[in-house]
């Protein structure tokens, strides 16, 4: 994978074509994923955050799709994968976020992720002991059963990780 054709892998291309569907420029609101790996193959480190997070990084950065992490006590069911509408927001992790035109993932409180930057409410935190991983699988282009061995493998060889999900259990 190379910078200069970064955007016609096939992922990050299935991406852009949602986010193009949902209202929102894909060059000027880039995908998460693809922002995350602009950055390192341009040579920066991957961010170190905390371990669910930096979990969250590793698996977004090898399946090439966004991914969050959200704190299992911040979020309720059901979820609905949408179009953000005239008039939502939300505080992202960046400061406030106009979410109209964007993919938008909603529970029963309200918008709670778009696949470009994450929501202070459904933040990790220190005292966060359960959590959700959200992986956006374009379809037919990432499987979910790639994207369920690609998370085993990195718990199996992180402690850290293993330590948290065993914790959880």
């Amino acid at each position: 994978m190379q910078l200069e054709t970064l955007s016609t892998h096939p992922t990050i291309a299935a991406l852009r074509k949602l986010f193009k569907a949902a209202g929102c420029d894909p060059t000027r609101y880039r995908p998460s994923s693809e922002a995350l790996l602009r950055r390192l193959l341009k040579g920066e480190d991957m961010p170190v955050i905390s371990p669910l997070v930096d979990l969250n990084n590793c698996l977004s950065a090898s399946l090439v799709v966004p991914c969050c992490v959200m704190a299992e006590e911040t979020v309720s069911p059901p979820y609905v994968f949408r179009a953000g509408k005239a008039g939502e927001s939300y505080e992202s992790l960046r400061g406030p976020f106009n979410l109209e035109g964007k993919p938008l993932l909603v529970d029963a409180h309200g918008p709670c992720d778009v696949p470009i930057t994450g929501n202070t409410r459904v933040k990790v935190t220190p005292e966060t002991k359960r959590a959700w991983l959200v992986a956006y699988l374009p379809a037919g282009v990432v499987a979910p059963e790639a994207a369920d061995a690609k998370l085993r493998e990195f718990v199996e060889s992180a402690p850290a990780a293993k330590l948290l999900l065993t914790a959880a259990s």
